[in-house]
Order: C-alpha cells, then structure tokens, then sequence
C-alpha cells in the first residue's frame, strides 16, 4: 500500500503560527481525501504518527544541511523545513526575499537557503497564491513544478464574545513587524475605537500595549469564533503574506475584512473587502473609518469568496502533485 508521509514538525515549534494551522487542516483533509489503497501517515519529533527518535535542534540541523532521515518515496512538506529530494514541498511566501526587514537575519538566511534548495531538489512545489508563485519566479532559480493550491477555510461559528466591547477592530496573527499591527494601534487611537489582538507574541519586539488595546493571546478556536463573531471589522494591515487566512476566516463568519494592497491578500480577497496602502497610517484609518459607518457593505460578498476555499479542495490540489 503507497504511503504519504506528512512532516507535521512545524506543530511542535514555540509559535506554530500560521503554517501550524495550515500544516494541522491539511493533515487531516489528505487523510480524509486519501486515493483508494493511500495511508496517510504524520512524521515528526514528537506528536506524530512516526517519531523521529532526535532532538528538535538535530533534526532542524540535518534538513538544514539536506541530510534529513529516509522517510519513504513519497513525502509532503508544509513547509520548506525538510526540503527533501523527491518530496513536495509547500512554500508559503516570499517574504525573505520581498521583505527580509520583517524577519531576523538569521531567519533570513535559513529561508533562503532551504527554499532554494527545495526549488531544485524537490519533487514539486506547492505555493498558495498566484502571487507567491510569480515572487517566486522572480527571486529564486526554480528546476521543479510549481503549483498553485490555495489553502482552504475551517468555518468558525460562535456566539458573540461577552466579555470584550459593544463594537472592536479586530487582528489575527503572530505579533511581529510586518503584521503591521504597530500601525493599527495608531489607526484604531485615531478612530477612538477598541483594537483587540489575538495571536501570541512572536519576534521583534513589538510592543502594541494601549490604553485602548485588548491582547487576548494565543486562543482556542472556539474563542476565536467567539471573539469574530462580536468584531466589527477585521483588520488585516500586513506588509507582506502569502495567502491571509485570517481574512477568510472573518469573511466566513460574516465579518467584514479590511487589508492592505499586499498582492496575495488582493488576490485572495478578490473585491470582498476594503484594500488600503501598506504603511500608510492616513489609508488604514480612512478604511476602517469607512467600514464602521457602514459594516454591512461587503459582508455577503464576504461569505461567498469565503465560500470558495475548503481544505478538502486543498487536499485534492496537493494529492495531484503526488500521484
């Protein structure tokens, strides 16, 4: 019986962030999608179907240096940290290259060198956006299919959150530089208008503490369903992404969603939500002014792009990358 081992080793980093998300729906809608006579099996240091008997540190060393343990002929990586040759491997942006201001330099350093190599030594790359597939094309010499699988949305329903406020900007994500939320903070003082944050601290220091901010931290997904649901607007100001999730996800739970004119955001967007200028304090705060005065305006159109993305149809993307 054929085998796709999954590396799920991005589930057991500090800040799985958003690619724990996506490593975590995917898992589970390949083995739901599974082609007659599959298995579908998890691999990785801890918490997985197939234990890797290595330290975290060692394991990262050895992909890093294209040594990784022999996991069998077919192997998917959602992210670049195992770049195998012979595997599919999904590449999430291009941010090292576009926006290597917004990472450590030593982060900078170790995407660059992985995803290279995946662009040469791997089976196939999978990318979640049209734009992270030119970017790509743009920065890195590439010797491998690329495809284009955008990743899906996990509804999330819930009763309005009692504990917050009456109306509140809401953001969704890591808190780091170029999430853009430094600049929310500032936007949401000017509007007068609570700014609630969810997502847990990540690197460089960025400190969004605010009479008027509300840090909820690292959250279930039924508190995140809670919290959506009560928001008035979710606001997405980021200076670089490879798909934006989150945005989905506010547009399926009948939020309305305003985000930078980061190409990837615009793409998966389409015209469902309010596009302001990146870096622009004047443009995010007009857009989000104009979204509280009227917050109905985009929220069908919300829920139907939302509608378009599952992760079963991410799954059947990634198992033709395979057969």
């Amino acid at each position: 019986m054929p085998e796709l081992v999954v590396l799920t080793e991005q589930l057991n980093a500090p800040v799985p962030g958003g690619t724990g998300r996506y490593t975590a729906e995917l898992l589970q809608a390949l083995k739901d999608t599974a082609p007659s006579g599959w298995s579908v099996t998890s691999a990785a240091t801890a918490r997985a179907d197939r234990v890797i008997r290595l330290p975290r540190r060692a394991l990262v060393a050895l992909w890093e240096r294209g040594l990784p343990p022999r996991l069998g002929p077919h192997v998917h990586a959602p992210t670049p940290l195992a770049p195998l040759p012979g595997a599919v491997v999904t590449v999430h942006d291009v941010v090292p290259w576009t926006h290597p201001e917004t990472l450590t330099p030593r982060g900078v350093a170790w995407h660059r060198k992985v995803i290279a190599r995946a662009a040469v030594q791997a089976k196939a790359l999978v990318v979640p956006t049209q734009a992270v597939a030119d970017q790509l094309t743009a920065h890195v010499r590439i010797d491998v299919p690329v495809h284009v699988v955008p990743n899906g949305v996990t509804p999330l329903k819930g009763a309005p959150a009692d504990d917050l406020f009456d109306r509140y900007v809401l953001a969704v994500g890591t808190i780091e530089p170029r999430k853009g939320f430094d600049l929310l903070v500032r936007a949401t003082e000017r509007l007068k208008v609570p700014l609630v944050v969810i997502g847990p601290q990540g690197w460089g220091g960025v400190d969004l503490r605010a009479a008027h901010v509300t840090l909820l931290g690292k959250v279930s997904d039924a508190r995140l369903a809670s919290v959506l649901a009560g928001a008035s607007v979710l606001a997405a100001p980021s200076l670089a992404e490879g798909f934006g999730l989150p945005v989905l996800e506010a547009m399926a739970a009948g939020v309305p969603v305003v985000h930078s004119d980061d190409p990837a955001l615009v793409e998966v967007a389409g015209d469902a939500g309010t596009v302001v200028r990146r870096g622009d304090l004047a443009s995010l705060t007009e857009g989000l002014r104009s979204v509280l005065m009227d917050s109905h305006h985009t929220i069908e159109a919300g829920i139907t792009r939302a509608s378009e993305f599952t992760w079963e149809k991410t799954a059947l993307g990634v198992w033709e990358t395979h057969l």
